[in-house]
């Protein structure tokens, strides 16, 4: 009995002699008002902006106002055990979020926490979700091609690592399918994936899930999901924990695309948080900073100089249209933010013209300087003969009768419009690209109907493997090829387009 007693009073003055026995001091507030994922606070008076805040029954938010008497905090959890009353403490720190390779292959929260029922996330470190951009002289050119196994995107509005290009587009326009084959394409590249849906449907976030997990390397994909049943909170601070998971392997050299779907939903978050915190409204009833938010999240997407590890974070930000105006308050905002713009037309994608995209709208500022430069060399003129193509069908269309050049001008704008068509989660090889824009240039499918070029396509990438194998491999490896390859891959075109060519017809006896 007595070693037990010394063994106890041995461990209690370790414990006291450890214990810091100074005075501390401890600063609680009040909850005055609770409404809509947001609770006015009283009594904190040395919180400073986005300090996490922890209620008295464990829930968390963090401070987005701070006036004179009052305190903003927005909600990270649900707001039915918050009561008028609750006591309120600061933690002196911000909203951090875990990063790191645990994170791969999961399914998480804008806070980290597992959605895909595999357990928690073992992680080591924690970083804030607020960060600052990268400097100028931190970045390098962004000349690196992000290849997005889209033929319309490749070879007319080229991606690059370091890039921040909108999709924009009304509603079901294919915005967040064109997102997800971009993801699926990088099954064989070294690019790290990181999909973020911010007030989506269930459903619609279920759906592009299994598609990644089905196309994709999900391995290498991190999926953060803040659905419309998420609280605001949650919703507003999605896309910044997004950008710093992608931030953790940027700065260790590797490369990561991230999709933020979309930044309309964040934008009518952020709205609503304001107007729940009482700040003035402004256009549209959105407060003034609504460009700031954004501006500071897009600028974090950068390609790092060699110094700085040369690792690159691209952005594909989403943006949703009504009725095709794209001069809407948002919609301008991102597109002045953003290197260029991928815009989905409603008209096209019901004419079953999908991936549709907008030829004359859209556009890339960073261009072919990204462009891999096989696919430049044969596409230098693709746009070009489309645009034309475009303008003389509209005339053409009043009845008018059209001399063979144009004749021959329209026979090969269908065709260029039927390579661009292309079904959903079924992303080009780029050499495929390289063959189909070949093909058309050379006008080798213009024996072909356009509704048989879907065929071409389809027997395109077995015709190469078997007829042009080594012009393949070394597209595959160096994204170049010599003269010899050429003519081997011309050839390999050239048998597949004469198989599918309808017979001649003989020619009629001289009487």
């Amino acid at each position: 009995m007595a070693d037990d007693s010394t063994a106890w009073l041995d461990k209690a003055r370790k414990q006291v002699g450890s214990s810091d026995l100074g005075p501390v001091s401890e600063q609680t507030g009040r909850v005055e008002e609770i409404s809509d994922g947001v609770a006015m606070i009283s009594g904190l008076r040395n919180v400073r902006l986005d300090e996490l805040l922890r209620f008295e029954k464990g829930q968390f938010g963090f401070a987005q106002v701070l006036d004179a008497d009052e305190i903003g905090c927005v909600l990270l959890d649900a707001d039915t055990d918050i009561e008028a009353g609750d006591t309120v403490r600061g933690t002196g720190d911000v909203v951090r979020v875990p990063v790191g390779e645990a994170l791969l292959g999961r399914v998480v929260d804008p806070l980290g926490r597992p959605l895909d029922g595999k357990g928690p996330v073992e992680n080591s470190e924690m970083m804030p979700i607020e960060r600052a951009a990268p400097s100028i002289i931190d970045r390098d050119l962004v000349t690196e091609p992000v290849q997005t196994g889209l033929l319309v995107v490749d070879a007319l509005f080229a991606l690059g690592r370091g890039q921040r290009e909108l999709i924009i587009g009304d509603h079901s326009t294919g915005k967040t399918t064109l997102a997800v084959d971009a993801i699926i394409s990088q099954k064989h590249s070294d690019i790290i994936c990181i999909y973020i849906a911010v007030g989506q449907k269930t459903s619609s976030v279920r759906r592009a899930i299994d598609a990644l997990q089905a196309g994709a390397a999900f391995d290498r994909c991190i999926v953060m999901v803040a659905g419309s049943a998420s609280s605001p909170g949650l919703q507003w601070i999605a896309p910044y924990a997004g950008f710093t998971m992608a931030e953790y392997f940027r700065d260790k050299g590797q490369h990561v695309l991230v999709v933020i779907d979309d930044l309309s939903k964040h934008a009518a978050t952020h709205r609503e948080i304001a107007l729940l915190t009482r700040q003035s409204p402004g256009r549209e009833a959105y407060p003034g900073d609504v460009f700031y938010i954004h501006a500071r999240l897009l600028e974090r997407a950068a390609k790092m100089s060699k110094a700085h590890g040369g690792g690159s974070l691209t952005a594909l930000p989403i943006a949703e249209t009504d009725a095709g105006n794209l001069s809407a308050y948002i919609p301008t905002n991102l597109i002045s933010i953003t290197d260029g713009q991928i815009v989905l037309d409603s008209k096209l994608f019901h004419e079953g013209q999908k991936p549709a995209v907008d030829v004359g709208l859209s556009v890339s500022r960073v261009g072919g300087k990204t462009q891999a430069p096989i696919l430049r060399d044969a596409a230098k003129s693709l746009r070009l003969d489309y645009a034309q193509f475009l303008e003389m069908e509209m005339f053409t269309r009043f009845g008018g009768m059209p001399d063979d050049r144009v004749r021959q001008q329209l026979t090969r704008g269908t065709r260029i419009r039927a390579i661009l068509r292309q079904g959903q989660h079924v992303p080009m090889r780029l050499v495929d690209e390289v063959a189909l824009v070949l093909a058309v240039q050379s006008g080798l499918l213009d024996t072909i109907s356009p509704e048989a070029v879907a065929g071409f396509r389809e027997k395109l990438p077995q015709a190469l493997d078997t007829d042009a194998k080594p012009a393949v491999d070394a597209i595959a490896i160096s994204a170049t090829m010599d003269d010899a390859q050429k003519d081997m891959l011309m050839a390999a075109i050239k048998g597949l387009a004469l198989s599918l060519a309808p017979p001649a017809k003989p020619a009629k006896a001289a009487p």
